[in-house]
């Protein structure tokens, strides 16, 4: 495989990973000690932990999509702000499912070395989503 921009692993991220739900990208995508803070509160180091938030997060918002709205990059950082909408269906942390519909926005800073992630930071609205979770 070529090796890839930053760019074009910030698409396949939302792309693939999450948005095809094809966890084989993560062996593609992150470093092996990749370092994740979510906006909910929730920060995991390493693949297997990863997967594991996926899991938690597509328990409970199983057709999650994500929406890239705009990417800034420079040097080893990309920030991109982005859409997040799907149907709560499952239980999500202390939110049972309501099958409502959500849809907020957020922001992450993806950090590089030798063509892998190895940080991403995810600032949510917060306020938004918990208002339609219940």
């Amino acid at each position: 495989m070529k090796k890839l921009t930053n760019k074009e692993l910030v698409k396949l991220y939302y792309h693939e990973l999450w948005n095809k739900q094809n966890k084989d990208y993560i062996d593609i995508l992150f470093d092996d000690n990749i370092t994740f803070h979510g906006s909910l509160d929730i920060s995991v180091v390493g693949k297997e932990k990863f997967k594991e938030y996926m899991d938690t997060i597509l328990t409970g918002i199983p057709n999650l999509f994500h929406s890239i709205i705009m990417m800034v990059s420079e040097d080893d950082t990309i920030a991109v702000k982005a859409l997040y909408n799907g149907r709560h269906t499952g239980k999500l942390f202390n939110y049972e499912a309501s099958n409502n519909k959500i849809v907020y926005n957020g922001a992450s800073f993806f950090k590089f070395r030798d063509g892998k992630i190895v940080d991403i930071w995810v600032l949510g609205d917060l306020n938004n989503l918990n208002k339609q979770l219940s």
